[in-house]
């Protein structure tokens, strides 16, 4: 797969961890319908805010060109855009002239 051309900032760093860091916290805090959650309604909120900065930052970092991805990783080989193939035949109305 491939690697990134730029080492990440200490900024991105800081923001992949602490996403990680919230993220696992929703994850283990994680409780059946019908029970009360751990955590409080405030704290859920602030995490959810917590969140929305970061992907907003993150956001931002792209429009600058700071290169962080939030993508899936690729293959150095795998293209990147998306291919089109033109299908020729095989529609319902081809099959009914053929029978």
């Amino acid at each position: 797969m491939s690697t990134e051309t730029e080492p990440e900032s200490k900024e991105q760093r800081i923001l992949r961890m602490v996403k990680k860091v919230i993220t696992d916290i929703a994850k283990d805090t994680h409780t059946p319908p019908g029970m009360r959650h751990p955590l409080s309604d405030s704290t859920i909120n602030s995490m959810r805010s917590c969140l929305d900065l970061i992907v907003s930052r993150e956001a931002e970092l792209v429009a600058q060109g700071g290169n962080v991805s939030s993508g899936k990783p690729r293959f150095v080989d795998e293209p990147s855009g998306n291919v089109i193939v033109q299908l020729k035949g095989g529609g319902k109305s081809d099959n009914k002239k053929q029978k």
